[in-house]
């Protein structure tokens, strides 16, 4: 983002954000039969409308607040679900405990679903899950760029997000998604959602244009043409450059007298 760019740096900045790929196994297109049995798998009533934050068990990424914006949700749509779904290592003991920390928090809830890596979930396990979802939550304090906002809306899925980091680069506010910053809008937005199949849909579908437009990785091809361009003086950046030099130098016209005056 280019407000991290140290101020006085000098010389030629370029801010290339990262992207997905979409034919990875995380990303590539699974048919609704497909992603209904994977989940199922899970003990997912996929009859039922789905909630679904993908991230690790990490305090920023908030999934004791996924859980309270939940059980807000629940109190006006009573049959909605929740799956947290996140990765874990076996040698880092602060994680196991905010994880630990996390099943402690849903109070036995069978319809939280808590999973990680070490359930048999991997890169198709979480494409299920992003697909399956009715509403894709990434309710982050603090954010890099978040690359699992990207993958869901690739999806097509509606989302609703943290309005930190790099989530709002990826997502236009009211149009391909929604931007909280408590868990009471959070709870609000997913409710909103779930009420109105419609405006999920849409959200939905501007949110992968969105991606396909900005976020996948031929992007980077385009990225490093531009860059090298402007580098070596060649292709549009060079030349918008040195039509805008030549407009500077050339000498302003005097005016014509008028001949009727």
């Amino acid at each position: 983002m280019e407000q991290y760019v140290p101020s006085g740096m000098g010389g030629t900045v370029n801010v290339v954000p990262p992207a997905i790929d979409p034919l990875a196994p995380k990303n590539m297109a699974l048919s609704p039969d497909d992603a209904a049995y994977v989940c199922k798998q899970f003990g997912v009533d996929v009859d039922r409308p789905l909630m679904v934050q993908v991230s690790r068990f990490d305090p920023w990424k908030d999934p004791l607040g996924v859980i309270d914006a939940y059980r807000m949700a629940k109190e006006e749509v009573p049959e909605v679900q929740l799956a947290l779904v996140g990765s874990m290592a076996s040698d880092d003991p602060e994680g196991w405990d905010f994880y630990n920390a996390t099943i402690a928090h849903a109070g036995g809830d069978p319809d939280i679903h808590i999973l990680n890596n070490f359930n048999n979930v991997g890169s198709i396990e979480v494409n299920a899950f992003q697909s399956q979802a009715d509403v894709v939550i990434q309710k982050s304090t603090r954010e890099g760029f978040g690359l699992t906002v990207a993958e869901a809306l690739w999806k097509g899925r509606p989302f609703i997000g943290g309005n930190v980091g790099g989530i709002p680069l990826q997502v236009k506010q009211g149009i391909s998604g929604y931007l909280v910053d408590s868990v009471e809008e959070c709870a609000a937005r997913t409710v909103d959602v779930l009420r109105d199949p419609a405006l999920g849909k849409a959200l939905g579908k501007r949110g992968k244009e969105h991606v396909r437009r900005h976020f996948l990785t031929p992007r980077y091809l385009r990225d490093y043409l531009r860059i090298f361009g402007a580098l070596l003086g060649v292709g549009p950046a060079a030349a918008a450059a040195s039509d805008g030099a030549a407009a500077a130098a050339r000498p302003t016209p005097t005016a014509t007298p008028d001949p009727t005056t």
